[in-house]
């Protein structure tokens, strides 16, 4: 049977197998190859066929298996020898997942491609825990931003964002902490409420709780590490959890 290249990138959600879509299960029943990524739950891959190849990328902070370089040729030589793979990404490919990046390397090489979303950590994990990233009269939109770039130095829109009321959400930024902590400080927001979630969706979850000035002394004595969420703004006091010492504290 002759066999016809393409790619699909599909995506995986937060963690929780059960919060991939109904078509990213429908593609990886299709896959011949399925390229994951290190925050993939391994549960996903017993939806591949039997025959498929399965072949790690993961790539987490500091250790990657291969450059995305060659993930993006892996990607393409696999579709030309193999017929169809699926590209398995956590949260949503195009959420600071480099989803673009590997659909414009295919293109260029004439590979068809197809995109399925997937729900991305920056909304889902927030949602779980009753955190409403926007909420009537307290915040009116909110913010998706990495925590450092490719130079490893500090997102410059988290200097924008401090000045504003919006919802921060940040994502890979646990290592940043104290840099983002001391920008709101200055801007006079040691009382803001912030979240950090470690590991969501899955049963090893763990939250930390707090304000700018007191989230890094209650992220350690939670053992919180990454990977992890910040959420930052005044919804993380509408959390169950956020207690009535914490929300004195905000009020001192």
């Amino acid at each position: 049977m002759k066999l016809y290249p393409k790619i699909t990138l599909v995506g995986a959600g937060p963690g929780d197998a059960d919060l991939i879509s109904l078509k990213g299960l429908k593609a990886l029943a299709m896959a011949n190859v399925v390229l994951y990524d290190a925050l993939i739950n391994d549960e996903l891959l017993t939806y591949a066929p039997a025959h498929a190849l399965r072949v790690y990328v993961g790539k987490r902070a500091n250790r990657h298996a291969y450059s995305q370089q060659e993930i993006n040729e892996m990607m393409v030589a696999y579709a030309r020898s193999q017929g169809h793979v699926v590209r398995l990404k956590g949260g949503d490919p195009f959420v600071f997942g480099r989803g673009g990046e590997e659909l414009e390397y295919a293109a260029k090489h004439f590979i068809p491609t197809a995109v399925v979303p997937g729900i991305s950590s920056s909304i889902a994990l927030a949602g779980l825990q009753g955190i409403p990233l926007t909420y009537r009269g307290v915040s009116e939109s909110f913010w998706v931003i990495t925590g450092s770039t490719t130079t490893g130095v500090i997102a410059k829109d988290i200097y924008t964002a401090a000045k504003t009321d919006a919802t921060v959400v940040v994502l890979m930024g646990l290592n940043k902490l104290t840099e983002i902590t001391e920008i709101y400080r200055q801007e006079g927001r040691g009382n803001l409420p912030v979240a950090i979630i470690q590991n969501g969706s899955l049963p090893d979850e763990k939250i930390a709780l707090g304000t700018m000035d007191t989230i890094e002394a209650e992220a350690g004595d939670q053992q919180i590490g990454a990977p992890a969420v910040i959420i930052i703004g005044e919804v993380v006091g509408k959390h169950e959890r956020f207690t009535s010492r914490q929300r004195r504290a905000v009020a001192i």
